[in-house]
């Protein structure tokens, strides 16, 4: 990130929300739904449930594997590594994204040990937490502020982003590339970002030094590569090259998987992409930004809210992030009545396939320069 990005994520500010503002209403009403029902905005019964059916997405297939149970045939062999790049995306959107947003449990130690199974599944939480809550959620969609739309120099995920010849077929091969984030993620990603937030001080809200920061990183990646590759090698009775070919083929299911749940909610055409001013304000207040930079999809699928964590919610979620998802079906028509009430637009697709051709389209627009 360049220096003017730098200056931008200390100066840059929202418009005030103003007296009986869209959040102040929008918020009112939600909090009275819950004062209503007599439930909290927490997990309920049933979010545990399904805590514990994608954590058997994920550690049942392992465990066929590292037995030896799968070494019969290939046909069971890979699909088992194909379930758990499944179970990576049900954990990572059901259970860790909750966790880390403090909103699974009351209980802060829930939360941070629920928050870092991310850290057994590859990533780190501690990096997600940045780029996730504080630039993505504060600045989403705002060129060098929100990192999930920085993309690559192939991928053109902002009108205000250079542009290459190249990005005329982005529309095409970028859900190869995005079938390869994962790998990129767990590989490499973690460790070069560590270097920048320690230099924009970031790594201070974590309370963490570089040094600490880079040994709890390490022990986490050497741990992670032991049991999903090492020990496979040694006890699943099959070629190393098959053990290996099994893990790309899971981070690839989960790259592709989790770039067709977030990129349809942001990268939509009728997002704004909004540009600080000269005096860098926003135009919007904070509540009002997300509204109008963010893309519910398939809302009257309980299937697709189930298994990837309500995020086909992403408005309710950036509205309020502090609600476990399990209930952003229900706020969904609070929400969505408010910002009618207010004049505002509900950004809504109808089904998971319409959000990721319309996604694909604006990737094609982006494309053109």
């Amino acid at each position: 990130m360049s220096v003017t990005a730098l200056n931008k994520k200390r100066l840059v500010k929202f418009a005030p929300k103003g007296e009986k503002s869209f959040y102040d209403t929008v918020k009112q009403r939600v909090d009275e739904y819950f004062r209503e029902q007599g439930i909290h905005e927490n997990a309920n019964t049933a979010m545990k449930v399904k805590t514990a059916a994608m954590l058997s997405l994920y550690f049942v297939p392992l465990i066929v594997v590292l037995t030896g149970l799968a070494s019969a045939s290939l046909w069971l062999f890979y699909p088992m590594w194909l379930l758990m790049g499944v179970g990576v995306v049900g954990i990572g959107t059901c259970v860790m994204h909750d966790s880390n947003h403090g909103s699974y449990s009351s209980n802060n130690l829930t939360n941070s040990l629920l928050g870092s199974l991310l850290n057994f599944i590859g990533g780190y939480s501690r990096n997600w937490r940045i780029q996730h809550n504080i630039l993505h959620h504060t600045y989403t969609n705002v060129d060098g502020l929100d990192e999930d739309i920085m993309g690559t120099t192939l991928i053109r995920m902002c009108p205000h982003r250079p542009h290459w010849k190249i990005h005329r077929f982005q529309h095409i091969y970028a859900w190869f590339l995005y079938s390869l984030m994962n790998l990129f993620w767990v590989m490499a990603k973690d460790y070069r970002v560590l270097f920048r937030y320690e230099r924009e001080g970031l790594l201070k809200k974590e309370k963490i030094t570089l040094k600490n920061a880079l040994i709890e990183l390490s022990f986490f990646k050497l741990f992670y590569f032991a049991y999903i590759l090492v020990l496979p090698m040694f006890f699943s009775g099959m070629p190393w090259y098959h053990v290996v070919g099994g893990f790309v083929a899971m981070h690839m299911v989960a790259g592709l998987s989790l770039a067709c749940i977030f990129q349809p909610a942001h990268v939509m055409e009728s997002s704004e992409f909004p540009l600080p001013s000269v005096d860098m304000r926003i135009e919007n207040n904070w509540a009002v930004h997300q509204l109008l930079n963010t893309t519910n999809f398939a809302p009257g699928s309980k299937l697709t809210a189930w298994f990837i964590g309500g995020l086909n919610y992403q408005i309710e979620h950036h509205l309020f992030p502090h609600v476990c998802h399990i209930h952003y079906p229900a706020i969904s028509p609070i929400v969505e009545s408010v910002a009618r009430q207010y004049g505002l637009a509900y950004n809504v697709q109808p089904t998971v396939a319409r959000a990721i051709i319309e996604h694909g389209r604006m990737l094609k627009i982006l494309g053109r320069g």
